[in-house]
């Protein structure tokens, strides 16, 4: 499994960002901007804290696993391999939903005068830093699954667990 690239994500989010910031001046010239959703940046929020716990849990688990506790559970490479696959393709998606609101948002800063645009640039700007939390974490997640180095063999770069 190839791992996340910072690039890939970025480019994302900029392609996003532009394309939403060209749509809003289209949408606004034609009729009314569709409103930026309160729940956007708590959706976001909310899969930025189960991925975060998902990485912590595992990263207990190895710890304990590698330190030879007893009792300590195991982590199961098929649980690992869904929660990395996840990640990924939430970091992905929150690249673009990012974007999106970003794009959003920068076209809604030139109007902050009238209140309820105001606070739909508000919205956007929260859900841009919710979808920055979401790519962290599955940034986190995707270190915490890496599979250690192996010295016998010359690989330059490890793939996560899968």
């Amino acid at each position: 499994m190839k791992q996340l690239r910072i690039r890939t994500l970025a480019g994302l989010f900029v392609a996003a960002g532009v394309l939403s910031w060209a749509g809003a001046r289209l949408w606004n010239s034609l009729g009314t901007l569709p409103s930026v959703p309160l729940a956007a940046p708590i959706v976001l929020a909310v899969i930025a804290v189960v991925l975060l716990a998902t990485a912590l849990s595992i990263r207990s688990r190895l710890r304990a696993q590698r330190e030879r506790r007893p009792g300590a559970k195991g982590v199961d490479p098929m649980m690992a391999a869904r929660a990395l696959v996840f990640g990924q393709a939430s970091a992905l998606v929150a690249a673009l939903v990012a974007g999106m609101y970003g794009g959003t948002g920068v076209f809604l800063l030139e109007e902050l005068d009238i209140p309820v645009r105001r606070d739909q640039a508000i919205y956007a700007g929260f859900s841009v830093l919710a979808g920055i939390a979401v790519i962290a974490a599955a940034i986190f997640l995707e270190r915490v699954c890496k599979l250690p180095e192996d010295d016998d063999t010359d690989t330059e770069g490890t793939a996560p667990v899968a």
